[in-house]
């Protein structure tokens, strides 16, 4: 039988002080308005849980699309499909944030057991499970951490972020992070590039899990 525990096949997270580190490094800091020793001082004044908590920064100091090119796999930088314009408007869904420019995600986990599931599915097992999903921006976060996170053919889905209509509904897409094929508008150029796009909230693939968290604080 397949290992269905979480992150069976990935790594412990690195500390948050060197994740802290990592993201002054790419310069997220200054996209954030965030100081580095402040960034600093509060990985190191955090409790890092264990080798499985995820250092975060508010999306509405630094949205996914400014994080996306920071992305690598295979070399490559990471890219928002040309058809989601509006990728920083999916923003937290029955989701509650820590109001702080910085927070901590724990018990990060791929959900590689959802694989072929909806997200029309996967939303209330999860509930069911106590987890929560993870948004977008967090899902970008963990693969800068952890690269290894994204594997082909065990990627995720990030539908704790939804974009709300104008009427009230919502949008019938749901944010995910994958590699590209480098085929139809991504262009070959981008083939094995890291790759936030979407799918449809009532779609299965067998490819993508759903990411989700035991919980966020600060």
């Amino acid at each position: 039988m397949p290992d269905t525990s979480p992150n069976a096949t990935l790594p412990p997270l690195p500390p948050l002080a060197t994740q802290a580190e990592h993201l002054i490094a790419l310069g997220v800091h200054e996209l954030a308005g965030i100081p580095a020793d402040a960034m600093r001082a509060f990985a190191e004044n955090t409790h890092g849980g264990d080798g499985n908590a995820l250092l975060a920064v508010h999306p509405e100091r630094a949205p996914a699309s400014a994080l996306a090119p920071l992305l690598r796999h295979d070399g490559k930088p990471g890219f928002v499909v040309v058809d989601m314009p509006d990728v920083d408007d999916f923003a937290p869904d029955a989701v509650e944030l820590p109001h702080a420019p910085l927070y901590v995600v724990t018990g990060v986990d791929r959900g590689d057991h959802m694989a072929n599931w909806s997200p029309e599915e996967a939303l209330p097992a999860l509930t069911k499970e106590e987890r929560t999903p993870l948004l977008l921006t967090e899902g970008i976060h963990w693969v800068l951490q952890q690269p290894a996170a994204l594997e082909r053919n065990r990627c995720f889905m990030t539908i704790g972020s939804r974009l709300r209509k104008a009427n009230g509904t919502l949008d019938a897409r749901t944010p995910a992070i994958w590699i590209s094929n480098g085929t139809g508008r991504d262009g070959r150029e981008r083939r094995n590039a890291p790759k936030v796009g979407w799918c449809w909230w009532g779609n299965r693939h067998t490819w993508l899990g759903f990411a989700s968290a035991t919980g966020r604080g600060r």
